[in-house]
């Protein structure tokens, strides 16, 4: 059984991580999505409503986990037995960035492989921090979003 970690932060959950993990899904046979948790870094979104809302929007995948972590993520695909680790690529920057992690993680743990899983053209500019502004500041993030995940109605602060 191939068991592969999706791991991020996913506030919001979007599109684009959407597309990764049905593509995921066909590709191993259990994807779990680890959402990272970094005490350095402030989250629009509480852990347990991201935790809540994926887990509700793939309530009928049942080759899908979702469950929070900390630390290093070789360290936790080898808790969970994963051996592979899924990122999201949207352009060439993402590349670049993604590529030397992988390397890193690599040398941290030489049995697990990273794998690209390259965005759709009309995902290519979706991404968690523009989609965070345009909420904050009262606009419609709708359609970066999945049907299934709805975001509480705010306004301007």
């Amino acid at each position: 059984m191939t068991k592969a970690v999706f791991p991020g932060s996913f506030d919001p959950f979007t599109l684009g991580h959407e597309t990764v993990v049905k593509k995921a899904l066909t590709l191993f046979d259990k994807v779990i999505i680890a959402i990272g948790v970094n005490s350095n870094k402030k989250y629009l979104f509480p852990l347990n409503d991201r935790i809540d809302l994926i887990k509700r929007h793939f309530k009928d995948e049942k080759n899908l986990e979702v469950i929070s972590f900390e630390g290093l993520t070789v360290d936790f695909c080898k808790k969970n037995s994963a051996s592979v680790i899924i990122r999201g690529l949207r352009n060439t920057l993402d590349f670049q960035f993604e590529y030397e992690i992988a390397n890193m993680n690599r040398k941290l743990a030489p049995e697990i492989e990273s794998v690209f899983i390259v965005a759709l053209p009309e995902h290519s500019a979706i991404n968690s921090t523009i989609v965070r502004e345009i909420y904050k500041n009262g606009g419609d993030v709708s359609a970066f979003l999945p049907a299934g995940i709805k975001l509480p109605n705010r306004g301007k602060e």
